[in-house]
């Protein structure tokens, strides 16, 4: 049995957070988070993982409860990170010139078996 959880719209970019899901992809939950909480401090997009990550946990505990089977030993089957919209801001530039800046956003979904 798996459980899905889907952070959207999350402001950071895409790379950034493929670094800290790579870093938890295929391990059991536990270990996962322990990595998670370790590089929370540095990084602002292990804090976003960890947030999904625990959704996903919560999401199976109500799937378990309504079928009545429990697992204990969970693991990350999938995380993927996808490219969402980019927000686009404009800054004034030299002689009169703009300069485009865009702020990138992520999708992130995790998948949590047993």
């Amino acid at each position: 049995m798996e459980s899905i959880a889907k952070g959207k719209y999350m402001r950071s970019s895409t790379n950034r957070m493929r670094q800290v899901a790579d870093m938890v992809r295929g391990k059991p939950v536990d270990s996962a988070l322990a990595i998670l909480l370790g590089l929370g401090m540095k990084k602002k997009s292990a804090r976003m993982v960890e947030k999904v990550l625990k959704s996903a946990v919560a999401n199976f505990g109500v799937k378990s409860e309504a079928s009545g089977s429990k697992a204990k030993n969970l693991t990350v089957k999938t995380i993927t990170v996808d490219a969402g919209p980019l927000i686009k801001r404009i800054r004034a530039h030299a002689q009169g010139r703009a300069n485009r800046i865009e702020k990138k956003l992520s999708h992130l979904t995790v998948v949590v078996s047993d």
